[in-house]
């Protein structure tokens, strides 16, 4: 198995569409040699961000086959490949390791509420099946349940292939616990945006921000003022990415509101894949506003 380092700021990187709801491969091209040139630490296609669940196995592919294509020498590509059976995750975990993934990351399955046991079953099968670093994902708001630290510790302990934990909760104490038990095996990465500065001060390794998707640079920036241990400075970059979280993230169809925000600022994000609609005309504005308070000195 090769290795991974997992740290920094990772970009759970939107799929371009079309207004016909194809996959824009020069789109997407453009866009991942944006988010490296704002220096990221990697690009994580197929995610909740990138509207997998929206995407066929064939649609899944040709953008983990772009992304390495992008991305091939520069930063690593860590593929989504959660689904909603054991099997079907196997098949496209296995399509993201021959396709050049570096890594996967593999959401819960979603749909009907599991047990631990159950969900401790899935990924240890998974993990029999496929020898590639995997990266366990946590995601309550869509999947309707969180990843119980309890079963992160037991696969980290048993799995080397297990190397790290997206935590999407929001819950600085259950981020907390985890770096407890395993920041020692694995790296621990926030999910959202806002608690990127609390989970490296817990000892986290780094996070998956959203909102990277249209600044990279002020999320890399952020994490960049932390390693240097200039907190003052990471603190004022927390209350700006915050802020874009927000209004970008919670207040609208984050799908929608992200891909706003890059059309905005002239990116290639095209329109989200029904069933999510473009936001509405007070909502752009809404979006363009908080774009021009990023422009404010720091």
């Amino acid at each position: 198995m090769q290795k991974i380092k997992l740290e920094g700021i990772f970009i759970p990187n939107i799929t371009p569409f079309s207004q016909g709801n194809n996959i824009d491969e020069e789109a997407l091209r453009k866009c991942i040699r944006f988010w490296i040139k704002g220096k990221v630490s990697a690009i994580m296609p197929c995610g909740s961000n990138g509207e997998a669940p929206y995407l066929t196995r064939e649609e899944r592919k040709k953008v983990i086959k772009i992304a390495a294509d992008e991305a091939v020498g520069k930063i690593p590509v860590i593929a989504g490949t959660g689904a909603i059976s054991t099997c079907e995750t196997i098949l496209l975990t296995k399509d993201a390791k021959d396709l050049g993934a570096d890594a996967v990351l593999v959401v819960t399955p979603f749909y009907f509420k599991l047990s631990n046991q159950e969900i401790y079953r899935h990924y240890c099968t998974l993990l029999d099946a496929v020898d590639i670093p995997t990266i366990l994902y946590s995601v309550s708001k869509f999947t309707g349940f969180a990843l119980d630290p309890a079963v992160v510790a037991k696969l980290a302990s048993e799995y080397a292939n297990v190397v790290g934990v997206k935590y999407s909760e929001g819950d600085v104490g259950a981020i907390a616990k985890i770096i407890k038990l395993v920041g020692n095996k694995i790296s621990v990465l926030a999910g959202t945006a806002d608690i990127v500065l609390p989970t490296l001060m817990l000892g986290g390794k780094g996070a998956v921000v959203a909102v990277a998707n249209v600044f990279p640079k002020l999320c890399s920036d952020l994490y960049e003022a932390f390693k240097k241990g200039d907190y003052e400075k990471a603190g004022r970059l927390q209350h700006r990415v915050s802020y874009l979280n927000e209004v970008l993230v919670k207040r609208h169809n984050q799908l929608s509101a992200i891909k706003e925000a890059m059309n905005v600022l002239g990116l290639p994000a095209g329109y989200p894949r029904m069933p999510s609609l473009p936001l509405n005309e007070n909502e752009k504005k809404e979006v363009k506003n908080v774009i021009k308070a990023m422009e404010e000195p720091l």
